[in-house]
């Protein structure tokens, strides 16, 4: 299958590479760029552990600090490989979403135990801060980098079979620059890392919208099997 990754491009290197282990063709078209913040080294001595939402979190946060000694809880697969892949000697992983995260951390961690680093984006919600706040834990927000969309959208690479999109907003990106441009997705097939993704996507018209099991992309990339009979 010919499969469009609409993620930031570092991370599409990345899934073109999974693509193709699998037997696809992955072609990179990102709708989202990273712009990290510059600034002074990030001070973790107040912190019982940063709590890490994304790979470009852990990105940027690598980038303002040398430490790698602090544990840093990921909310999922790619985040916690992006932070093993930076140094970070005390990875978890929650496997999944800012919920399954918040619940996770309350079993990993205790509020006595000091304050939570949350490092994000500009335009990350307050989902994560409040539910853990909800359980007495102490939570600040390092915003390190903002992600910005593509202003158009002239044309789609050819004989696409799929589509992968890994939040509601490029989701939601999409839908606008496919609808600004008049381009058709009647015979691509789209595969969402969550329920929220696919509701981006409307009205669109695809063959087929998939949604992963779990919020991680090897959940995504089992969509791309054909359904049984």
């Amino acid at each position: 299958m010919r499969v469009l990754i609409t993620r930031p491009e570092e991370d599409a290197t990345r899934t073109i590479a999974a693509l193709g282990a699998l037997g696809h063709d992955g072609i990179a078209m990102p709708l989202l760029k990273v712009r990290f913040h510059d600034g002074a080294e990030i001070a973790l001595d107040p912190f019982q552990a940063v709590l890490a939402t994304s790979a470009n979190g852990v990105r940027a946060l690598a980038r303002r600090t040398a430490r790698r000694d602090v544990p840093l809880f990921a909310v999922g697969p790619q985040t916690a490989q992006e932070a093993e892949a930076s140094g970070f000697l005390k990875v978890r992983n929650a496997q999944g979403d800012s919920r399954a995260l918040a619940t996770a951390v309350a079993g990993w961690a205790a509020p006595s135990g000091g304050a939570l680093l949350h490092v994000k984006s500009a335009e990350a919600d307050g989902t994560l801060a409040a539910l853990l706040k909800a359980r007495g834990f102490a939570v600040e927000n390092a915003v390190l980098y903002e992600v910005a969309a593509i202003d158009a959208l002239a044309t789609l690479p050819p004989d696409l079979d799929a589509a992968l999109f890994y939040s509601a907003r490029s989701a939601a990106i999409f839908r606008l620059l496919v609808s600004q441009a008049g381009l058709s997705v009647s015979g691509v097939i789209a595969v969402c890392i969550s329920k929220a993704a696919a509701d981006a996507l409307a009205p669109l018209r695809f063959k087929d919208v998939r949604v992963a099991a779990e919020p991680n992309q090897d959940a995504m990339l089992a969509c791309l099997q054909p359904p049984p009979p």
